[in-house]
């Protein structure tokens, strides 16, 4: 290439691609943070939920594979390449423009779906049940589904389970609390799991989608650098 214009844009392709390869590693760690994050409470959470962070992983790895081929395309000064790397950025764009809308319009009727799977789970109380239970109250320090009285009122054996009291107050004799009134105000957690759990996924959520909007500004940067540049190469070898 003779033009000093198109030199330049060239370096600076390969550089964004560089950075582009980064953040697509950025976005599948951030993803799979995400997904063991949510996996703790699969329990009582839809595919919908573990959905985001697996496509984001993926979307990670493509982005690294089409960044090599972008910064392939600079070096080579290929506009067929370049051309093929911007159309891919494109459909990766709206891959992720797309998921970005489910998870908007899914986050509506989040609370309300995770509400009807604990209320479900409690009512059950079998083994596996009991297990996801004592695991989402321990580390997200609830009890219930909106209150402790939700033990009492729809479980099966009607009792508050030992990983609803606070650590301080258990009894290392018996594994549980001693002494305590009916629903435990004293001991027990008195917040509901739904409230903590939905606080959980929109805090996961917020993570994916500042990620993303991230990637996108850089993709819509990525798409014109190649197609200017492969105009350029196009010109000059017309020349």
């Amino acid at each position: 290439m003779r033009s000093c214009g198109p030199s330049l844009i060239k370096y600076v392709l390969f550089a964004f691609n560089v950075l582009f390869a980064l953040s697509g590693l950025g976005i599948l760690i951030a993803g799979a943070i995400v997904l063991a994050d949510v996996n703790e409470f699969n329990h009582f959470v839809e595919g919908r939920v573990i959905a985001p962070p697996i496509v984001l992983i993926v979307t990670g790895l493509i982005i690294f594979l089409i960044a090599s081929l972008g910064c392939f395309g600079a070096i080579k000064e290929s506009p067929t390449l370049l051309l093929t790397f911007a159309v891919l950025l494109a459909v990766i764009f709206v891959v992720e423009l797309a998921v970005g809308i489910a998870a908007s319009v899914f986050k509506k009727d989040l609370e309300t779906m995770v509400k009807n799977s604990l209320q479900e789970s409690i009512k059950r109380s079998n083994s596996e049940d009991t297990m996801a239970w004592d695991n989402i109250q321990r580390k997200l320090m609830c009890c219930g589904v909106d209150t402790p009285a939700d033990w009492r009122a729809i479980s099966a054996n009607k009792t508050l389970p030992a990983s609803c009291c606070q650590p301080q107050f258990i009894d290392t004799t018996v594994g549980h609390c001693l002494d305590s009134p009916a629903l435990g105000k004293d001991k027990f957690y008195q917040d509901g799991c739904v409230g903590k759990l939905k606080d959980r996924i929109d805090k996961n959520a917020s993570i994916l989608i500042g990620v993303g909007i991230g990637i996108a500004f850089i993709q819509i940067l990525g798409i014109f650098l190649a197609c200017y540049l492969a105009s350029s190469i196009r010109r000059e070898q017309a020349k």
